[in-house]
């Protein structure tokens, strides 16, 4: 898995870049435009007029040729980065650490839905089961009936099993979509679980090499490398953590939009008056035609698909092992 590298000025520092960039060049031409008149008088001096022109040249010189100006944007990306980091938190081991309890205190929210998603689905199957009991009784009572020539009481009881039927027909079809959300919020819980565990060990090991690399590349040496058009190890190493970071927002997000919408779902099924809203199920089938999964992946289509009946009472299935080989190592693979 590769990341995309985002521009300076996509990041928050870039907005910090933009808006005090703006305000050099806006505060330049006010000064220009003020001391205009001033300006072209110290130029009538000849001494003045070669000291703006060494000046000029300068600048001139700091454009046009490579180093000074990859040394230039250089100080001026880091200074900004120091500028934005006192108002915004731009840390990417701070902001991973932060993902990482996000993720925790969602795991603990998504088992108490588990919970009550599993109690639903119990009282459902029993009033289907029920249905099921009621139909086949008021079929042998209809039949009775019709073989008494007790035609009203045949009609009332035909009625009744018909209604039942059709309310199994809704509620089977309600249990099947409960089913898939139960395996999907299983999945999800030990993708996320997994996930939780392997970040906070990845942050450790390296918040450990982040510490190793800038005592061995100082901001000196960091600098020089960019004046001769080397790699920044430590720029380089602070675009793969961040983009690190953007991942696990990114599936911390549908983590968390996955509950909202599990937890709208179950609250529009009343199984006690036996009724559930209908934009609850549009809820769940517009996820499930939603994109690809970041957290299961190509295993959302295999839930969705529900191939395998679920029986509530068996036990909750193991945690599959961690996969050994890490995600985010080709982050930090140096191209």
């Amino acid at each position: 898995m590769e990341f995309k590298k985002k521009s300076f000025w996509n990041r928050p520092e870039g907005v910090t870049g933009s808006i005090v960039l703006g305000l050099i060049f806006s505060g330049g031409a006010y000064l220009i435009y003020a001391f205009l008149g001033t300006l072209i008088a110290l130029a009538s001096n000849t001494l003045y007029l070669a000291g703006m022109l060494i000046a000029l040249g300068i600048l001139i010189y700091m454009i046009l040729d490579p180093k000074a100006r990859n040394l230039v944007w250089y100080m001026y990306k880091s200074t900004m980065r120091w500028l934005t980091a006192l108002f915004v938190r731009i840390d990417p081991i701070g902001i991973l650490k932060s993902y990482v309890e996000d993720l925790k205190d969602n795991l603990g929210k998504m088992n108490k839905q588990i919970a009550k998603l599993r109690s639903q689905m119990h009282l459902l199957r029993e009033q289907i089961h029920n249905n099921s009991k009621q139909i086949e009784s008021s079929m042998g009572q209809a039949q009775q009936a019709r073989e008494g020539n007790q035609e009203a009481v045949m009609v009332l009881k035909s009625r009744q099993a018909g209604r039942l039927k059709d309310s199994n027909i809704k509620l089977t079809d309600l249990y099947r979509k409960m089913d898939i959300l139960y395996k999907v919020l299983n999945r999800m819980y030990e993708s996320s679980e997994i996930m939780a565990e392997d970040i906070t060990n990845e942050v450790t090991l390296k918040e450990q090499e982040r510490e190793a690399i800038y005592a061995s590349n100082s901001a000196m040496k960091s600098a020089m490398s960019v004046i001769t058009g080397d790699k920044d190890k430590r720029a380089l190493f602070e675009e793969a953590l961040e983009a690190m970071a953007d991942d696990v927002s990114t599936k911390v997000g549908e983590m968390e939009r996955f509950m909202e919408m599990s937890e709208s779902f179950m609250s529009s099924v009343d199984l006690q008056n036996g009724v559930f809203e209908e934009e609850g199920l549009k809820m769940l089938e517009k996820w499930e035609t939603e994109g690809v999964s970041k957290i299961l992946g190509k295993e959302k289509d295999e839930l969705i698909a529900g191939d395998t009946a679920l029986v509530l009472d068996s036990p909750i299935p193991q945690r599959e092992k961690a996969q050994e080989t890490n995600p985010y190592d080709d982050f930090f693979n140096e191209k």
